[in-house]
């Protein structure tokens, strides 16, 4: 009988069974498929042509790494298929295209780079998450250094920007792409990715995501169809952190360049103690706050899935308290081992 979890790409294959189980057994929190709450018509389909925004729009707020200076992102249309970051501060540099390979670092967050190693973008899953969970294929994104702003509302600043100028269809068909088979990637915490294969040749991506941590968040599971209903009720979810991080950030972390001007907040971030959490949680459901999950499932899970640039991912995705360098990872491979193609 074949494996839930198709052919292994990494990871040790008895930690990946055992990781199955521990997955299988835990409790799904809501299953939300295509309709956010009863009573709720589903959002209709991403369009099936290629599309780009309806006019240019700007969006401001405090860097993500220097809290004290404004930052400011310009979405804009572009005939360019894909997404791309142009560093208006480096003018001798080319725009940045979105892509797995564009990957510069992982490190806590998705760092894209391209040309000069000056020529970068910090913290990006939270913004190319749109592409996936808007279905907005092409767009040209203006801005003045390589720090994005952070938002107390997580993305949704950035979702209502486009829904202020809408998203069009040009005449030519989207591209899809799913994976030949069904692939998982095993990493060394009892965490897993699994991609699955778009079934008779549907134009959908659905999610199965799972988190657990040691503290007030505890064990997470939500399912949902992905579309602009369901994103949006993600994008407003937070990240996360210890309470003993927030501390190290505020204190010691002040003398180390990657968290001395780090701007989260207990407005900004969700804060999580060992048994409750610091400040307020955010996306109840039936009396238990799922907001890390939505924030893991929209904001980080769609964002690796961005990276994937032949076209928009289709299937089903998997995803068992894994993290960005397991995301980026499985992306890696499957271009590696060629493993995608086009419906």
């Amino acid at each position: 009988m074949a494996q839930p979890y198709g052919r292994i790409l990494g990871g040790a294959a008895d930690d990946i069974a055992r990781a199955y189980e521990t997955f299988q057994a835990q409790a799904v929190d809501h299953d939300v498929g295509s309709i956010l709450e009863a009573g709720c018509e589903p959002s209709a389909p991403f369009s099936d042509k290629q599309t780009t925004l309806g006019g240019e729009v700007s969006v401001t707020g405090p860097g993500t790494f220097f809290g004290r200076a404004q930052r400011t992102l310009t979405f804009t249309p572009s005939d360019k298929r894909g997404w791309w970051f142009n560093r208006t501060d480096r003018s001798a540099e080319m725009p940045i295209y979105v892509s797995i390979n564009n990957l510069w670092t992982v490190v806590r967050n998705i760092v894209l780079s391209s040309g000069s190693p000056h020529n970068y973008m910090r913290m990006v899953e939270h913004i190319v998450a749109l592409k996936v969970g808007m279905g907005l294929d092409s767009v040209m994104i203006n801005m003045d250094s390589g720090d994005p702003p952070l938002f107390d509302r997580s993305s949704m600043d950035l979702v209502e920007a486009v829904e202020k100028v809408g998203i069009v269809s040009g005449n030519e068909p989207a591209k899809y792409v799913t994976v030949k088979e069904p692939v998982t990637l095993g990493g060394d915490r009892g965490d897993f990715l699994t991609f699955l294969p778009a079934e008779d040749g549907g134009r959908e991506l659905d999610v199965d995501c799972a988190v657990a941590f040691k503290s007030a968040i505890g064990k997470q599971r939500i399912k949902f169809r992905v579309n602009e209903q369901t994103f949006r009720r993600g994008a407003s979810a937070r990240t996360n952190t210890t309470l003993g991080m927030m501390l190290y950030c505020k204190t010691i972390g002040k003398l180390f360049a990657d968290t001395r001007n780090l701007g989260y907040s207990t407005k900004n971030i969700l804060v999580a103690g060992p048994r409750k959490y610091v400040n307020k949680p955010q996306l109840i459901h039936e009396g238990k706050s799922l907001e890390a999950v939505w924030h893991r499932a929209t904001l980080d899970l769609l964002a690796a899935a961005a990276l994937i640039d032949t076209g928009r991912f289709v299937g089903k995705i998997v995803s068992h308290r894994a993290g960005h360098t397991l995301d980026v990872c499985m992306v890696k491979e499957l271009y590696r081992q060629n493993l995608l193609m086009e419906l």
